[in-house]
């Protein structure tokens, strides 16, 4: 089941952890806010001005295959040796 646009953002991190990432990425503080689970992914793309569709598409590539992320996605994620 692909991530819509009405999911709630705190399911989509619980049910995806992978895309955390997405929204970190994206300057959305949405982990651990109280808020994240009122909020669905269309809300939250308009209260930080994200482009939703781009973000969507984001959230469901690693949602389909975490292991493989996006290439935004694995090119900012620290290495180990960074961290």
């Amino acid at each position: 089941m692909p991530i819509a646009s009405n999911h709630l953002v705190d399911d989509v991190m619980r049910q995806w952890p992978v895309t955390i990432r997405v929204f970190l990425n994206h300057k959305m503080r949405c982990v651990g806010c109280p808020i994240a689970c009122f909020h669905t992914v269309d809300d939250a793309c308009r209260e930080h001005n994200v482009d939703f569709a781009k973000f969507l598409a984001e959230l469901n590539e690693v949602a389909r295959d975490p292991a493989r992320k996006s290439s935004r996605i694995s090119a900012q994620w620290p290495h180990e040796s960074e961290a």
